[in-house]
C-alpha cells in the first residue's frame, strides 16, 4: 500500500497488479518530461495559433501577410507568433525590415497532421 502525503491529504492507494504497475513505472517519462510535453501540447491547444501553423505548412510568411490572411491584427499575430516561437514551433530570419517565419522543423507538421488523421477518422 503506498501512501502520499499532499496539502494534509493522505491518499491511499492498493495495486491490484503489482507487475504491471512496476512493469509501466519503468517505462513512465520523468516528471519534467510530462510537464513539457503538457506545455507543448497547450500551445497547440490555442486556434489561431492553429491557423498559423496551417498557413506556415504551406509557405513561409510575414506577420502582415499571416494578418491579412488570418483578417487579424499584426499585433495580435505577433503576439502568438512570440508563443509560437519561445516553444520551438516556428523558426525566423529577416531581410531588411521584413521578418518571416516559418516550421522550426518538420515534426510539427506531422505531429498536427497526425492529430488531423484521427480527427476525420470520427467524423
Amino acid at each position: 500500500m503506498a501512501i502520499k502525503e499532499e496539502e494534509n491529504t493522505t491518499y491511499e492507494t492498493k495495486a491490484i497488479h503489482k507487475d504491471v504497475v512496476k512493469r509501466v513505472e519503468k517505462t513512465m517519462p520523468k516528471e519534467e518530461i510530462i510537464y513539457d510535453l503538457a506545455d507543448f501540447f497547450k500551445i497547440l491547444g490555442d486556434t489561431t495559433r492553429m491557423r498559423i501553423l496551417s498557413a506556415l505548412f504551406q509557405e513561409e510568411m510575414c506577420v502582415y501577410d499571416i494578418a491579412n490572411l488570418l483578417k487579424m491584427t499584426q499585433s495580435a499575430i505577433s503576439h502568438q507568433l512570440r508563443v509560437l516561437k519561445q516553444g520551438r514551433f516556428v523558426k525566423h530570419r529577416k531581410e531588411g525590415k521584413i521578418v518571416y517565419y516559418s516550421l522550426e522543423d518538420e515534426h510539427i507538421k506531422h505531429i498536427v497532421e497526425q492529430g488531423m488523421i484521427h480527427i476525420l477518422e470520427k467524423r
